[in-house]
């Protein structure tokens, strides 16, 4: 599977008029993260385990 085989979404964070925008995809063993604004650049990936920690940090 290649990344643009994969179902990406728009953090809810990310607007409509630029900024930070991130996009995220889930397979069950690896969360795939990348810059909706410039696809040039090759998306990331990390464990669940890995975001969950990032997405609890990023929260409080």
């Amino acid at each position: 599977m290649t990344t643009t085989d994969l179902h990406w979404f728009k953090s809810s964070y990310s607007g409509d008029q630029g900024g930070n925008c991130v996009e995220v995809a889930t397979c069950p063993h690896t969360v795939h993260v990348r810059d909706s604004k410039d696809l040039t650049v090759p998306a990331f990936a990390v464990s669940p385990t890995t975001w969950t920690s990032f997405v609890e940090f990023a929260a409080s």
